[in-house]
C-alpha cells in the first residue's frame, strides 16, 4: 500500500509535469506511437482482410501466418531489428507492426465472413457490383468485428510499447528502465500506472465506436429479435430493398 501511495505521489508531483522527461511528454509519445503501428498495421491487415473474407481465398494461409506472428516474442524480435537496423524507432514500429497485425486481419476477414450468405446473394441479384457489394454491404455490416479487431490491437501495442524505451528515449516505457536503473520503485509503478490508465481510456473510447457502428437496420432488428423472439424469426440482415435505398427496411 505504501508503494502504491508513493506511486500516487510521484504521479502528482509537479515536477514530474515539466521539463524533458515531463508526465505529458512521455504519455504524448506513448500514444503517437501507438496510433502511427495501428496505421501502419491497418494499411497491411485491412486490405487484405477485405480481401480474403470477399473471396474466401487465402483464408487457411491468413489463420496460419497470424498464428505465427502472435508466436513471435516481441521482445526478442526488437532486439533481432534494433541489432540490424540500430537505435532508434525503426526498431519498435516493425516489432509493434507485427504484433498488431494478425487481431486486426482476423478482424476484417471475419467481418465479411459472418455476413449470411444470402444478403450477398440479394445484393448481387439487384444488379450491384463486387466493389459495390464490398463498399455498401460487407464493409457497413463487417465494421463491428473490424472495429473489435482494432481495438484488441490497440491495448496489445498500448501494453506492449513500453518496451520501445528499450531501443529508443521516448514513451512511458521509459519510466520503467529509469526506475529499474536507479531501484525508484515508484517511479516503475507510477508509469504502469499511466500505461493502464491510458489503456481503459482507448478501451472505453473503442467500446462506444464499436457500439455505434453496428448499422441501424440490423441493430434494431436484433432488438426486434431479442424482444419478440416468440412471435416468430425476424431477420437481422438487410433485404433487397434496403440493398438497393440503402435505407433499412421498416418492421412488418
Amino acid at each position: 500500500m505504501n508503494l502504491f501511495s508513493d506511486a500516487v505521489n510521484w504521479i502528482l508531483d509537479p515536477a514530474n509535469w515539466v521539463g524533458i522527461n515531463a508526465i505529458p511528454l512521455r504519455l504524448s509519445q506513448h500514444l503517437v506511437f501507438t496510433l502511427v503501428t495501428l496505421l501502419i498495421a491497418s494499411a497491411i491487415a485491412i486490405p487484405l482482410g477485405f480481401l480474403i473474407g470477399h473471396t474466401g481465398r487465402g483464408r487457411g494461409l491468413a489463420v496460419t501466418t497470424s498464428g505465427g506472428l502472435r508466436a513471435i516474442p516481441t521482445l526478442g524480435l526488437l532486439t533481432l531489428v534494433a541489432l540490424w537496423v540500430g537505435i532508434g524507432v525503426v526498431a519498435p514500429y516493425v516489432a509493434l507492426t507485427v504484433l498488431a497485425i494478425p487481431p486486426i486481419l482476423a478482424g476484417a476477414y471475419t467481418g465479411f465472413e459472418a455476413i449470411d450468405r444470402r444478403t450477398i446473394d440479394a445484393a448481387r441479384a439487384v444488379g450491384m457490383s463486387e466493389l459495390q457489394i464490398v463498399r455498401k454491404v460487407e464493409i457497413p455490416l463487417g465494421l463491428p468485428l473490424l472495429i473489435g479487431g482494432l481495438r484488441s490491437a490497440t491495448l496489445q501495442v498500448i501494453a506492449t510499447a513500453t518496451l520501445a524505451a528499450y531501443v529508443a528515449d521516448l514513451g512511458l516505457g521509459r519510466y520503467l528502465f529509469a526506475g529499474l536503473k536507479t531501484r525508484d520503485y515508484a517511479e516503475m509503478l507510477g508509469g504502469s500506472i499511466l500505461v493502464i490508465l491510458l489503456a481503459l481510456v482507448l478501451e472505453g473510447i473503442f467500446a462506444l465506436i464499436q457500439r455505434f457502428v453496428v448499422p441501424r437496420g440490423v441493430s434494431g432488428r436484433l432488438k426486434t429479435r431479442q424482444s419478440g423472439s416468440t412471435a416468430g424469426s425476424t431477420s437481422t440482415e438487410p433485404d433487397s430493398h434496403s440493398l438497393r435505398t440503402g435505407r433499412p427496411t421498416a418492421a412488418r
